[in-house]
């Protein structure tokens, strides 16, 4: 089946600068809505435990590239995925919940600034930060299950941790866009902006908490996540468990194919 597509785009990159005490780290793959590729979990991982460890870097902003913040997987590699091993599919969901987890981990608030779609993957690496600024017409999306898949990179984890099972799940359930305000609402985005004003505002944002106590701001993050009932990654693997056997299923092949063909015509 994968010589029915295209190869998949591995020109995901991540973009690393610091301005004074904040680190911006930006998903860059915009031609494809900033869609991911594994390369780019395992550099995330490594730069994000750097900066843990570098007391000149006192927040952390995650963004997207253009217009977008970020549109998720490769379609296209998961399909070619089909035909590899189940095991290399593992080692990258680890690689991108290592990410999750290393800004979980970092001491360092993380705010992620949102424009334009946060869609499968890109929402739960959104929902994996701290804090969050999304601009007024942004869209969110779990989008798993239009493709008979279950989510990865923390999706469920943050859901049912952010919100009552009912509302998590009908996020997860229906698959339907889900807008800023909605979110905003519900306690799960910070702040809404108007339209391309989300990077602008959490740098503002970044810069402020830059300049607070970094060990109190450490221990307040700390206490806060640890005051949740499961471990994190508990729940990770699960989710991770899930994909993997979803990824494999008839039902995600005829997904991901009908999906690919209606966006050729």
């Amino acid at each position: 089946m994968a010589t029915n597509f295209e190869p998949a785009d591995t020109t995901a990159r991540l973009l690393v600068r610091q301005e004074g005490p904040v680190l911006v780290l930006t998903i860059s793959n915009p031609t494809a809505r900033n869609a991911m590729h594994p390369s780019l979990y395992r550099t995330a991982v490594d730069t994000v435990r750097r900066a843990a460890a570098d007391r000149s870097v006192r927040a952390i902003v995650l963004t997207g590239e253009g217009d977008h913040f970020c549109g998720g997987g490769d379609l296209r590699r998961l399909a070619a995925q089909r035909e590899l091993p189940r095991e290399t599919q593992t080692g990258h969901l680890d690689a991108l919940h290592d990410w999750v987890m290393a800004m979980h981990d970092a001491p360092q608030p993380v705010i992620a600034a949102v424009e334009g779609a946060a869609a499968g993957g890109g929402f739960s690496l959104c929902l994996g930060c701290d804090l969050i600024v999304a601009a007024d017409d942004a869209k969110f999306v779990m989008s798993y299950v239009k493709l008979a898949l279950t989510p990865d990179g923390g999706g469920s984890d943050s859901l049912a941790r952010a919100l009552p099972p009912q509302m998590a799940l009908e996020l997860l359930l229906d698959g339907g866009v889900c807008t800023a305000d909605r979110l905003h609402a519900l306690g799960v985005v910070n702040r809404v902006v108007p339209r391309g004003e989300a990077f602008a505002t959490a740098m503002v944002w970044a810069q402020r908490l830059a300049a607070g106590p970094f060990d109190a701001q450490a221990r307040i993050k700390q206490l806060v996540h640890a005051a949740r009932g499961r471990s994190r990654r508990a729940q990770l693997d699960a989710e991770r468990d899930a994909f993997v056997d979803s990824l494999y299923s008839d039902a995600c092949g005829e997904g991901i194919a009908s999906f690919l063909n209606a966006r050729r015509s």
